[in-house]
Parts: structure tokens; C-alpha cells; sequence
């Protein structure tokens, strides 16, 4: 009897080693040519819907900009009409012709110069007057605010506004890319440890199934119980269901990069992905901070923003000032039977006038205007608080996210520690099981030990790699990492 047994024995785990050489020889067929993270980041940025809609900020910035700069082009006027008037024995007709040019500049200067052509005639005609008769005159006028709207910088106040709005615009588009990269990076290698993971549990179902075909063996050699064949089978389902759930999650994960990657194509399959080696240093927080406050879209933005609200409190209190202007003309007419005759009469001086005059206004106790500059000196007040907040935060998320980086630098040599030991652990339990010394139930607590461990390796791994890319989205240098030229 004890010859059967150790025979049945050799034969079980000489059946046990040529199927592990087999399995080993045997590997999984790839999903296809490698997707390299870089291939991902470079369509995301290419086609990603988010970053698409995004990229439309900066062209309507860039309008905002002309709509400013059209108010103090030169503004042509062109004018005209004509008519009759008819009683018994008499009728008369005239019209009139006139054309001006207007330029706002931004000093608060206003400049015009216009030309103006009557026509006049009459029937019957007055006997030694002209008919018909041409009146022309040419007129040059200024007009100059002293007190509100007087300066470059005030009148530039909505030109400049609009060029801080254009970089605030890029600046948005550039942390739209930083979470775009981000979430293609996380994608991209959450799908790489569903493959992996699947991977495991294949090989994990693989040896639950071998060790229940043995079981069965052993058993009808009278060497096992049912007992061990009902257990071996149960770790069989386990296994298998483990197996289903690990395809749903790689299938999910794929899904979810590809959505990331713009246009979903649900029939799309995508390339072999696997995880890059880390071959960063343990970062530093002096250098990610400085990192962060120069890059940080979110934390230039709101600098910028604190630019745009001193621009409005310039605007708030000029508003608050009287209204003086002072202006002046000029003109210049003449009278003949023609209009070239009469435009020569105009600039011979025929005859010609001037004038200067002032305008003055003030709103009585400026209770609106005084309101308006104290809105704005509170909305500029509260965004500079903002702005040390916002400071503080990246401070805070710097740390962490820092911290994040060294303790997972530190897990992942942990866990390939843990997975070594645990499967050195379950080679030397399937090997006292082969020589009849432990029992099908502890074999199967040490390959659930095993596929915990090499889970906890993947798991590692990602949490490394998303504490990475977290922490370069804070710094602001996904960008720069990738060569992405943005505006």
C-alpha cells in the first residue's frame, strides 16, 4: 500500500510539473502593438472632447479683444436727404449732402472733421440770385475730457481687461490639457492593472483547476477524501468567478481610456498597455512648490484676474468724478452756382467761423458712483484673499501630494517583497501536498494568499503612478513633460 501511494504521488506531481512547464510555455496572446502612454496622451490632446470645447475660450478671448480696440477706429458718417416744397406759383427744391469722419483716441480725445453740400432751387427764380445755388462748408472740432475719461489709462482700462481675459483663456485651456493628461495617465494605467489583475486570476483559476483534477486522482486512488474534491472544486467557482469579474473590470477600464481618448469607437480594441518603469526620485517640496506657483494654471489665472479687477476699480472711480469737457472748431464755407465753385470759395476763406466750448456735469452727492467704487474695491479686496487661499492650498496639495509619492515609492517595494514571500510559501505548501504531508484546503490558503499579493503589487503600482501624475498636475509640468506647445 505505502509503494501505491508514493507512486501515485510521483505520478501527481510529475502530472503537476508538466503542466505548470506547459502554462509557463504557453503564455496569454497579447491584446496587440503595444499603446505606449505617450500614443494616449497625444490623441487625448488631439481629440478629447473636453479639451475641444475648451479650445473655443481663447478664440472668443481673442474678439473680445477687437470689440474693445473698434470704439477708437474711425468712425465714417455719411448723411443726406432731399425734398420739395410746392404752393400756387411757386416751387422749391432742395438737398443736402453731408460726409464726417469721427476718431476716438485714448487719451479721451474726440476728432472730427466733416464736409457738407446744400443744394438749392426755386421756380420762378429770384432775378440776380443764384439758382440753383451750392452752400459748402468744412468743419474741424475737438473735444477733450479734463476730469472723467481723461488718460490713456482709463480709456485702455476695457482694451487691457480684454488682453488679461485672452490669457486667462489660454491659461484655462492649459488646466483643461493638465486634467486631460491626468485622467488619460490614471486611464491608461488603471487599465494596465485590470490587465494585469486578469492575468492573475487566470493563473490563479488555472491552478485551482489542476489541483481539482488531482483532488479527483488522489481521491479515486483512495489517497484524498470527497471531502477534498468538494473543496478543491469550490476554490474551482471561486477562481472562476474571479476570472468573469476581472474581464467586466478590463473591459470597463478599456472603455473608460478610450472615452478620454475623444471620438468613442465601442468597438475599438486597444493595444497591450503595461506600466513604465518609475524611475523618479523621491521629489522635493521646496522645488514643486516653486514648481506650482509658476505653472499652476488655476493660481495664474487668479493673478491675473486680481489684474483685470484693478482695471475695473480705476474704471469705478473715474466714474466717480464730474464730467468736464472743453472743445473747440472750426469751419469754413462758401456759396457759388456749382459745388466744385463752392468748396473753392470754402477754402479761399469766403467766409469762416469758430468756436470753444465747455461742458460740465455732476450727479448730486455721486451716491451711485461712490457704490460702484466700493463694490469694486471689495471684489478686488476679496480676490486677493482668494489668491493667498488658493496659495495656501497648493502649498497644502504639494505636501500631500509629495508625501503621497515617497510612501508609495516605499509600498511598491513592499508588496513585490510580500508577493516573493508569498509565493515561495505557496511552492513549498503545493510541495508538502505533493508528498502527502498538508492538505488540498491549506494549498488553496496559500494560492489565495498568493493572488492577494500580486493584486496588492498591481494596486501599488497604480497608486504610485496616480500619486505622480497628481502631483505633476499640481506643479503644473504635465505639459512640459509630454513637449505640449499650447497658447
Amino acid at each position: 500500500i505505502m509503494t501505491l501511494r508514493r507512486f501515485t504521488s510521483a505520478l501527481l506531481a510529475a502530472t503537476l510539473a508538466c503542466s505548470t512547464a506547459l502554462a509557463q510555455a504557453t503564455p496569454p496572446a497579447p491584446a496587440g502593438p503595444e499603446l505606449t502612454l505617450e500614443q494616449c496622451i497625444a490623441r487625448a490632446l488631439e481629440r478629447n472632447f473636453t479639451l475641444e470645447i475648451g479650445r473655443y475660450a481663447p478664440a472668443i478671448a481673442k474678439d473680445s479683444i477687437e470689440i474693445a480696440q473698434a470704439g477708437y477706429q474711425p468712425q465714417l458718417s455719411i448723411t443726406g436727404a432731399t425734398g420739395e416744397n410746392s404752393s400756387p406759383g411757386f416751387d422749391s427744391r432742395s438737398s443736402n449732402l453731408r460726409v464726417g469722419i469721427t476718431q476716438e483716441l485714448y487719451t479721451g480725445t474726440t476728432l472730427s472733421a466733416s464736409s457738407r453740400l446744400d443744394r438749392s432751387s426755386s421756380d420762378p427764380f429770384t432775378v440776380g440770385a443764384l439758382n440753383p445755388a451750392y452752400d459748402a462748408d468744412l468743419t474741424l472740432s475737438a473735444r477733450q475730457s479734463l476730469l472723467r475719461g481723461f488718460g490713456t489709462a482709463i480709456n485702455r482700462a476695457n482694451l487691457d481687461r480684454a488682453k488679461i481675459g485672452l490669457d486667462r483663456a489660454n491659461l484655462d485651456l492649459k488646466a483643461t490639457a493638465l486634467d486631460v493628461i491626468q485622467d488619460t495617465e490614471n486611464a491608461y494605467y488603471n487599465l494596465a492593472y485590470a490587465r494585469e489583475q486578469l492575468t492573475v486570476r487566470n493563473f490563479s483559476y488555472a491552478l485551482a483547476q489542476r489541483l481539482f483534477d488531482e483532488a479527483k486522482i488522489r481521491r479515486d486512488t483512495g489517497v484524498a477524501t470527497n471531502l477534498d474534491v468538494l473543496q478543491a472544486e469550490v476554490g474551482v467557482a471561486n477562481a472562476r468567478r474571479n476570472v468573469l469579474l476581472a474581464e467586466q473590470s478590463a473591459k470597463d477600464r478599456q472603455d473608460a481610456l478610450l472615452g478620454l481618448l475623444g471620438q468613442f469607437q465601442p468597438d475599438e480594441t486597444l493595444g497591450s498597455v503595461r506600466f513604465a518603469d518609475v524611475t523618479e526620485t523621491t521629489p522635493v517640496f521646496a522645488s514643486s512648490f516653486q514648481m506650482a506657483k509658476q505653472h499652476q494654471p488655476d493660481y495664474l489665472s487668479s493673478a491675473a484676474a486680481i489684474e483685470q479687477l484693478k482695471l475695473d476699480l480705476k474704471t469705478a472711480k473715474d466714474d466717480s468724478r464730474p464730467d468736464l469737457t472743453v472743445g473747440a472748431a472750426l469751419g469754413l464755407s462758401g456759396t457759388n452756382g456749382s459745388g466744385q465753385d463752392a468748396f473753392g470759395d470754402a477754402l479761399d476763406r469766403q467766409r469762416n467761423s469758430w468756436q470753444v466750448d465747455f461742458a460740465f456735469n455732476y450727479p448730486w452727492g455721486q451716491t451711485s458712483g461712490k457704490a460702484r467704487y466700493r463694490q469694486s474695491l471689495a471684489g478686488l479686496s476679496r480676490e486677493q484673499v482668494r489668491l493667498k487661499q488658493l496659495e495656501q492650498n497648493i502649498e497644502l496639495q504639494v505636501r500631500s501630494a509629495v508625501r503621497s509619492v515617497e510612501t508609495n515609492l516605499e509600498s511598491v517595494k513592499i508588496a513585490i517583497l510580500a508577493a516573493r514571500l508569498s509565493e515561495q510559501q505557496y511552492e513549498l505548501e503545493k510541495a508538502k501536498f505533493d508528498a502527502g504531508q498538508s492538505t488540498s484546503r491549506r494549498v488553496l490558503e496559500a494560492q489565495d494568499d498568493l493572488e492577494s499579493a500580486r493584486v496588492s503589487e498591481l494596486q501599488a503600482k497604480v497608486s504610485l503612478h496616480t500619486a505622480i501624475s497628481g502631483l505633476h498636475r499640481i506643479e503644473g509640468s504635465s505639459l512640459q513633460r509630454y513637449s505640449v506647445n499650447l497658447p
